[in-house]
């Protein structure tokens, strides 16, 4: 696929870094010279110099017969026009803009064909602000991801010593839990990727990712870790649209206090939001942590723009004594150092952006992929299609499919019903497919698996 990626940023450098590794003709736009060179050494990527939205430089990027634009440039209004450049003057069939401004998405209107044609627009903020609310929703997961409007879940957690299911083969969670069907989607052992079997041993903090209906979650951690208790009072440092957003939406279920450095800004926040306290100062002032009960805090969110003040006033709640600390972090090789010491979770807007995107690229039906292990594995859902003379999976027992070594078909979602899979289990047309790919080098060949032969009508 022939793919444009306008802008160089932490989002646009994150989506080439992530497509160009799977055979995909990018072409990075920025007007950072040096930086295109730098993204240019390490990617197989072509790169053009100059303005996103002026079309001499959508021209020379190759925008006549390319498949796809991506406009995530940090200026909305760039993103806009060139979505509009690309439609009007090079007839580019896809086109996806980053929307960052809750005043053009509360517009709707504003996105039909018939106005800014833009197929999707994507908001890092909302995306966020959606996984950290599930996060403080499951407290005890690193990870909660969506399939099928929530109907199903997969879920990542540390299993802690002391887990009923720890120390026990995996055959026997069923015996454990006869009212609740999940399945062991992988296994991470220190870092390392082990693909579960009915055989296969649970050891304490072995990251376990498992999937199962929404309602059954809570009843599966309890097998893996000691439950935490529900979530109560919130700390979140930073008043931007990240903090405003995720603050309306916690405000009516938890205690939310918001700390602002920007008094203008702090007293913007004190007008709009209804219930949360808003607190002038700096989240990173000790006496002011302790002056606001750190201590009880059950979860302390840093979501500012300046990643080294987050992991900095995270690690100072967490030392005084906030139960669970989360940190907003732009650059991924910050990932895995913050998250194997003090910080409990690192959120990065580029995964839960990437997954967005990957879901308009992949072929086949696919509706829904999530990014895993800073990209090297993923999780998506698939809609079979056709019947069992067209498709290479309706119609067939899970156990009689060719899945690619190292992935798994761990549920399906039928109508409103969450059908956990077994050897047994036979996929029917229109089912969701949620599978897990332990290596996303394979993903090629789940997408065949989903594609229906030319006779299908």
């Amino acid at each position: 696929m022939k793919i444009i990626i306008l802008g160089a940023g932490q989002v646009g450098s994150s989506v080439a870094y992530n497509l160009s590794s799977e055979a995909n003709d990018i072409t990075l736009v920025d007007t950072n010279e040096l930086l295109l060179r730098d993204l240019q050494d390490r990617l197989d990527i072509r790169t053009v110099v100059g303005r996103a939205s002026y079309p001499e430089v959508l021209q020379r990027a190759g925008a006549e017969d390319a498949d796809m634009v991506i406009a995530v440039t940090n200026s909305d209004e760039t993103n806009m026009v060139a979505c509009q450049m690309a439609h009007t003057l090079f007839h580019t069939p896809t086109r996806i803009a980053r929307v960052r401004a809750q005043e053009y998405l509360d517009h709707e209107k504003i996105f039909d064909p018939d106005a800014l044609p833009i197929d999707v627009t994507i908001s890092p903020e909302q995306l966020v602000t959606d996984y950290i609310h599930r996060l403080i929703a499951n407290p005890g997961a690193l990870q909660v991801l969506d399939f099928a409007g929530g109907r199903a879940q997969l879920v990542a957690v540390s299993a802690y010593y002391g887990g009923p299911l720890v120390g026990h083969e995996l055959r026997t969670l069923r015996e454990h839990m006869p009212n609740a069907e999940a399945r062991i989607a992988a296994i991470f052992r220190r870092g390392r990727a082990i693909e579960p079997d009915g055989h296969t041993v649970i050891e304490a903090d072995d990251e376990v990712f498992f999937i199962a209906a929404q309602k059954h979650i809570r009843k599966v951690m309890s097998e893996l870790r000691k439950l935490d208790k529900p979530v109560k009072k919130v700390i979140l440092a930073g008043g931007g649209n990240i903090g405003k957003q995720l603050a309306s939406v916690l405000e009516n279920h938890y205690q939310v206090k918001i700390i602002e450095r920007n008094i203008e800004r702090a007293q913007q926040l004190s007008e709009e939001l209804d219930k949360s306290i808003v607190l002038h100062g700096d989240a990173a002032d000790e006496e002011l942590l302790l002056n606001e009960n750190i201590e009880n805090t059950d979860v302390f969110c840093s979501l500012t723009n300046d990643e080294e003040a987050n992991i900095l006033s995270a690690m100072l709640a967490k030392r005084l004594g906030a139960r669970k600390v989360m940190s907003l972090i732009n650059r991924a090789s910050y990932v895995d150092l913050v998250e194997s010491g003090i910080i409990d979770i690192a959120i990065s807007p580029q995964l839960a952006t990437i997954g967005t995107l990957l879901t308009r690229i992949r072929r086949g039906d696919v509706v829904v992929v999530h990014s895993l292990r800073r990209g090297a594995a993923e999780a998506i859902e698939a809609v079979a299609h056709g019947d069992q003379r067209t498709s290479k999976v309706v119609g067939r027992a899970i156990e009689d499919i060719k899945l690619p070594k190292g992935t798994t078909i761990d549920a399906i979602v039928r109508g409103d019903d969450v059908i956990i899979a077994h050897h047994d289990t036979v996929i029917e047309a229109e089912d969701h497919v949620i599978l897990f790919l332990m290596d996303k080098k394979r993903i090629g060949e789940v997408e065949r698996l989903f594609q229906v032969a030319v006779t299908f009508i």
